[in-house]
């Protein structure tokens, strides 16, 4: 029975021990295999989770004004942490400045530390991280952060401190650089210059040049530090990154201020849904302001969409100017013709048509009733001259070759193409009231731009050239690629056919029955259109439904040889007006009267012709006054003169037409001096040296009169002066 049981434990122990054999063997197996055999394999895998080729953002171009300001550019900013267990780092340099370190740090970076406080947090980090990474022998949370958004000077800063400035692997020093979009100007051009999100989100012109602006990725071998903290493994990129290329736009940022100072007030004083502007150069198509104002949910005004190149909108009168270039090129109408006005009321069909300010004129000519915006007048013109089926399709192929049925491809994604119907289409719901609609603005769309763009051919003599946005992309300031002007050869109209329409569009601010005429000015010269249109309208039995306004104006300055065109857009306006005349045409007026201020290039040049002799009666005579201050004076002028004077005063005297003479002018040291002919600080610096008391009628001129003949003996008497 003993040896029973004794061979029974003995079996079980042999059993234990060759499935422990078994197991060792299994794991030798596998430890051979893996460290040996798949080595490679696992210790790639591995390190691919603490080490691996990271892409290196590069460097965005800049986006610059036509003068080269900043409209945007990469600011260099810093992620900055510190490593306090670096495998280099040197137990004796820590205990040498990790007081210095925190005195630093809580003076300079976190002051809600004291600097002793300052040490014991980073005693307590560099242990708990220690004892964390020898428990979880993984890379997890191995740094301390010490300021996020570093700007350079703080990242400077930061680098000098002690320890710090040992650098990367024995000072423990984190520094991870990335860059951030900033606009030096704030709101101005914002949708404009645009943004890029990701792989599909382009807007504006970061978003239409972002092919040079962004620039190549380089690659950079970096481990992990936790947290998805990546931080290079050593200085040297194995591809470096190339910086991107800069956009030199046409903007003006003078211009640009002019046009959004004036659209906010806009915006404030009509509560208006929103407004936009635009400034082109006439010869050029060079866009030089556009603007987008609307507004947000917390009450202020922002760019929040291009509505300038990316909304459509029926833009009411101000396409009345197509209407009639399409009649005068078709050689149907003359300027001097009359056109019955109905008293402001006609029907097409069942559909009553009425002109936006009541009146009781009938007989007009073609000028007065475009210049008053006559809707009856100008939709009678159309209808009687293109109302046939192949007519109305004559109309709508005129339109065509102003180029209003295309975009203009401006370097903005996102501009749709105009919408025209297609003449007795029933696809596109063409009416019998269809065409009178169409003359006025309705039943078709274009964006702001597209419209201007039109006008702006009108203002160039009829020269359709495209606008754009960007004249060239350089880096380094060597140009790498430029954009010329693109110019339609012909005119999109005759000489005659254009010249007529300039004269309407100046007989709208002109004449007195012009829409524009009480917002003229006498400091410079305009000429345009203005638009009411109705938003949102339905034509109910008795009544015409209407969701709101849009007030436009679109016109070129100066009127006689432009240099700007400009359309004002302002829609929904809610209070102190509706009509163009009344919210968009004060900021058209604005713009165009801030710009005139701002650029000497619009005022006519005084002295391009040869020097005209100056007429002896228009020559200063008789004037009299300190003799070097008058020599100065009459060099900077550039006139002639004879010096026939000595001593320190003098009197400019006429001499021949083209020239002066300087003669004497004797002060006494004990009489009443002459000061006929001086200004008021030369006659009060000689009387008042007299020790007379003055007194002074008039404040502008030279002194016409004293009250003491000169050559009186000076005893101190009161003595007044008159200037004129």
């Amino acid at each position: 029975m003993a040896f029973t049981v004794k061979n029974e434990v003995l079996v079980r122990v042999y059993v234990v021990a060759v499935l422990v054999v078994l197991v060792a063997l299994v794991i030798a197996h596998k430890t051979f295999q893996i460290s040996v055999l798949e080595g490679e394999k696992w210790r790639a895998r591995g390190e691919s989770l603490y080490i691996k080729e990271v892409p290196v953002e590069a460097e965005r171009g800049n986006i610059l004004t036509e003068d080269g300001s900043l409209l945007a550019t990469s600011m260099p900013f810093f992620d900055i942490a510190f490593d306090p267990n670096s495998s280099a780092m040197d137990t004796a340099d820590w205990n040498q400045h990790i007081d210095s370190l925190a005195f630093c740090l809580a003076t300079f970076v976190d002051p809600s530390f004291t600097p002793g406080g300052m040490r014991d947090y980073l005693e307590e980090q560099k242990l708990a991280i220690k004892e964390f990474l020898q428990k979880q022998r993984q890379a997890g949370k191995r740094f301390i952060m010490i300021k996020k958004d570093a700007t350079i000077k703080e990242q400077e800063l930061i680098s000098s401190f002690p320890l710090f400035n040992k650098g990367q692997f024995r000072g423990g020093l984190i520094s991870v650089s990335k860059y951030k979009r900033d606009r030096p100007f704030g709101l101005l051009a914002n949708r404009t210059i645009g943004y890029v999100q990701g792989d599909s989100i382009n807007v504006g012109l970061e978003g239409y040049f972002n092919e040079y602006i962004k620039g190549e990725k380089g690659q950079q071998m970096m481990y992990r530090v936790g947290n998805g903290m990546w931080i290079p493994l050593d200085n040297l990129a194995k591809i470096e990154p190339k910086s991107g290329q800069d956009v030199v736009t046409t903007l003006d940022m003078d211009i640009q201020g002019i046009a959004e100072k004036a659209l906010s007030k806009a915006m404030y004083r009509h509560d208006a849904e929103y407004a936009t502007a635009i400034v082109m150069d006439v010869k050029t198509g060079a866009i030089k302001a556009i603007a987008n104002l609307d507004w947000r949910k917390n009450g202020t005004l922002w760019e929040n969409y291009n509505h300038a190149v990316g909304t459509l909108v029926e833009p009411g009168s101000t396409f009345k100017l197509a209407s009639m270039l399409a009649l005068l090129e078709d050689g149907l109408i003359d300027l001097s013709d009359s056109i019955d006005l109905e008293q402001g009321r006609t029907l097409y069909y069942d559909v009553e048509l009425e002109d936006a300010s009541p009146h009781t004129l009938n007989k007009a000519s073609i000028q007065k009733a475009f210049a008053m915006s006559s809707n009856v007048g100008i939709s009678r013109l159309v209808y009687k001259n293109y109302a046939t089926e192949n007519r109305a399709d004559d109309y709508i192929q005129r339109l065509n070759s102003f180029f209003l049925d295309l975009p203009t491809g401006i370097e903005i994604n996102g501009e749709p193409n105009p919408y025209f119907k297609r003449a007795y289409n029933q696809e596109d719901q063409w009416s019998g009231t269809t065409l009178p609609w169409m003359s006025i603005g309705y039943e078709l769309a274009l964006t702001p731009l597209q419209l201007l763009t039109f006008y702006n051919a009108v203002a160039n003599n009829g020269i359709y050239v495209k606008p754009y946005l960007v004249k060239k992309v350089q880096q380094h300031g060597e140009t790498l690629k430029r954009f010329p002007v693109t110019e339609v050869k012909g005119r999109i109209a005759s000489q005659k056919s254009i010249d007529q329409v300039q004269e309407l569009l100046r007989a709208v601010v002109d004449s007195t029955y012009g829409t524009a005429y009480k917002h003229r000015s006498d400091k410079f010269s305009f000429a345009g259109k203005t638009g009411t249109t109705q938003l949102g309208y339905q034509r109910l039995e008795n009544k015409t439904k209407v969701k709101g306004y849009q007030a436009s104006f679109a016109g070129f300055f100066p009127a006689e040889n432009p240099v700007y065109s400009c359309i004002v857009l302002i829609s929904k306006p809610k209070k102190a007006g509706i009509y163009g005349s009344k919210v968009a045409l004060p900021v058209f007026r604005e713009i165009a009267e801030k710009t005139f201020r701002a650029n000497l290039e619009l005022y006519p040049i005084v002295n391009a012709g040869p020097k005209v002799a100056m007429a002896k009666a228009k020559m200063p005579n008789y004037d009299a006054g300190y003799l070097s201050d008058m020599k100065y004076v009459l060099k900077e002028l550039d006139m002639k003169y004879y010096n026939r004077s000595a001593g320190e005063w003098g009197m400019v005297k006429a001499a021949m037409p083209d020239s002066l003479k300087l003669i004497k002018r004797s002060i006494s040291k004990t009489t009443v001096p002459n000061v006929l002919g001086m200004g008021l600080r030369d006659a009060l610096f000689l009387l008042e040296n007299k020790g007379m008391q003055v007194e002074v009628n008039g404040k502008y001129g030279k002194v016409k009169q004293q009250s003491i003949k000169p050559g009186t003996k000076s005893k101190g008497q009161t003595i007044w002066i008159r200037l004129g």
